[in-house]
């Protein structure tokens, strides 16, 4: 089997990247060869849908929770709009972030509700981003039962996990579970079943690469991270994650 993994999250805008076309070309090169790239704010999400027209990147769009106090009506009209593009294959990133955004968890919570109801009337997935606010995440996510996705950058307990999958989401790994002080590692044989892979480029560099600026392409490391820690072929890794994304995005 020729190895052909894909970035389920990463950022590929020209704020990070000079040229995004030798960034994918690092990737090919590399067996990754498919990119969802993820808008977090009004710039983000409409650069994700200039990406769309190469055959390889697929997006999704949406407002992070740091835009909480940010987001118009007119804003989210941007994602009603541009949803029905086949190439645009979930709501995300939105969620919840009590570490930068503790003064505005209303704001947040709110927000997060109007995003999960259009993925909800649109029947598309989302992704998840959650941090320091688990409880209240999935006390929001229970009250649209029929919205699956992806818990992006999952870095919690197996109890946690064991949650998430129960409804229906896959965990997003990226470079942490190569993270020295990462506990991930040590649930993985546990979850690998129901994980998606993701680097959160320009974000999170895997070991030994930490301090450069991260790339799809090593999705390649962090897939041979798992494989040796957990002794399961990179082969049948492909395998696990590519179904799972089919599952989710259906792609």
């Amino acid at each position: 089997m020729g190895l052909n993994f894909t970035d389920t999250h990463c950022h590929l805008f020209s704020e990070y990247y000079d040229n995004v076309e030798e960034i994918l070309n690092n990737a090919y090169q590399k067996n990754v060869g498919r990119f969802i790239t993820s808008g977090c704010d009004l710039r983000g999400n409409e650069e994700v849908l200039t990406r769309l027209s190469d055959k390889n990147i697929y997006g999704v769009i949406g407002y992070h929770p740091d835009e909480a106090l940010n987001v118009s009506e007119d804003d989210l009209k941007l994602l009603k709009k541009n949803i029905l593009n086949d190439k645009i294959v979930g709501i995300g990133e939105i969620g919840l972030d009590y570490h930068n955004g503790k003064d505005y968890k209303k704001e947040q919570i709110e927000l997060f509700k109007k995003q999960l109801e259009i993925a909800s009337n649109n029947n598309l997935p989302v992704v998840i981003h959650s941090r320091e606010a688990t409880k209240d995440t999935i006390d929001v996510l229970k009250q649209f039962p029929n919205v699956k996705g992806v818990i992006h950058s999952f870095s919690g307990s197996i109890e946690t996990a064991k949650i998430y999958i129960s409804m229906g989401y896959k965990l997003g790994i990226n470079g942490v579970v190569t993270f020295k002080n990462s506990n991930l590692k040590d649930i993985l044989k546990t979850i690998v079943n129901d994980i998606v892979l993701e680097t959160d480029s320009p974000y999170l560099t895997p070991h030994p690469f930490r301090g450069t600026r991260n790339e799809p392409k090593y999705i390649s490391n962090i897939a041979s991270f798992i494989s040796d820690y957990i002794e399961v072929s990179m082969d049948e890794l492909e395998v696990i994650t590519n179904n799972n994304i089919r599952d989710i995005f259906d792609i």
